[in-house]
């Protein structure tokens, strides 16, 4: 497996990476959402959305979480372009650490919920879902510097839009095996996936989505490590 693995080139490696951590948003979309007070971690257009009608009022959503989460990803995107300001790799020792950052975050709030039980507090849950933005905002600061077409890590929007456009019923500039298709419909399926998989966990309990993001995360850190070691070692 391991001389498997170094055959692979970076980019084709960067972007199967970048596929599970877009996977992990979904999970955490979901935690956030339907068992943390209706506020996304990852999705900060769906924040800025829920927010705007949370103010009308009378609307049972909540003003403090999705404004905390904003503040809290605009932190971690503003930390992850700081301290990749000068690297000139796409995955260096400093991508690894902040990559590193974002998993010690998912599995540190995930032993927290634990510690809280089946129904943690407003504070811990507000708590929780900021420090989850702050590790999103980092992700995907890292994820734009490593820079993989159309795989953001957080948003599918875009690449949804992309999709469309390209198709055969759009500009039909894009085919199924070269023109990027085929990526942009697993990055908006691993979403999916990742938010089923995230809402399924929460039958179990609160922190098990978080649980399993931080492992899937520190896995695929481990991965770019190793493999970025390994080709500059070659090269």
């Amino acid at each position: 497996m391991s001389s498997l693995l170094k055959t692979v080139p970076a980019d084709r490696m960067h972007l199967w990476l970048m596929l599970v951590l877009t996977f992990t948003t979904g999970i955490n979309d979901a935690v956030g959402y339907l068992g943390l007070d209706k506020v996304f971690t990852g999705n900060m257009t769906g924040n800025v959305v829920i927010l705007g009608m949370a103010l009308v009022g009378d609307t049972d959503l909540p003003i403090l979480g999705p404004v905390l989460a904003l503040v809290g990803f605009m932190a971690g995107a503003a930390l992850g372009g700081r301290v990749l300001k000068a690297d000139k790799q796409a995955w260096g020792g400093r991508t690894t650490a902040l990559f590193s950052l974002v998993a010690a975050l998912m599995l540190g709030l995930s032993a927290l919920l634990f510690v809280a039980g089946d129904e943690p507090s407003r504070a811990i849950m507000v708590t929780t879902t900021t420090l989850a933005a702050v590790a999103m905002g980092t992700q995907a600061a890292a994820a734009r510097h490593i820079a993989v077409k159309d795989v953001t890590t957080v948003v599918v929007t875009s690449t949804i839009t992309g999709l469309a456009a390209d198709s055969p019923i759009g500009s039909g500039k894009a085919s199924f095996r070269g023109g990027g298709t085929a990526r942009r419909a697993i990055t908006v399926l691993l979403i999916l996936l990742g938010a089923f998989a995230g809402a399924g966990m929460l039958l179990w309990h609160t922190g098990g989505g978080l649980l399993l993001a931080g492992i899937l995360i520190a896995a695929a850190t481990a991965t770019g490590a190793w493999h970025a070691r390994v080709h500059r070692a070659i090269i």
